[in-house]
């Protein structure tokens, strides 16, 4: 694992941010944030979703909406995060990573683009 530094806002108020450094966690589904850094900015949970910890608990976390940039990549997508537990780890999961089509280069620590696929063409006669 390694570190990335991103930029979090919230999508009804952009000019309500932070910027932080957040482990690069391809074992995770979804991006996680300390639930104070979101509410901080103003970003409301949406959803609930029940989620298995990496220690074998189930927990059951808010959902959110968040703009998500890494800086590396200076690029900015809306993405689901999990409201985490106060001072809990910051961590950029799997769909974030689709999201913004990169894959994950663990010898160089750095996020690589990739080409994305977006579906198969078929013929209809």
């Amino acid at each position: 694992m390694f570190k990335v530094k991103a930029k979090v806002a919230n999508p009804a108020d952009p000019k309500r941010f932070f910027d932080e450094d957040f482990w690069v966690d391809t074992g995770s589904l979804y991006t996680f944030i300390p639930e104070d850094r979101l509410q901080g900015i103003g970003i409301e949970p949406s959803r609930t979703r029940e989620f298995t910890l990496a220690d074998g608990r189930h927990d059951r976390r808010l959902l959110g909406e968040a703009l998500i940039t890494l800086h590396e990549l200076n690029e900015t997508v809306t993405n689901p995060v999990v409201f985490g537990p106060k001072d809990s780890l910051y961590l950029i999961g799997a769909v974030t990573l689709e999201t913004f089509a990169v894959e994950v280069d663990p010898a160089t620590r750095e996020l690589k683009p990739i080409t994305a696929i977006i579906g198969a063409h078929f013929d209809s006669r």
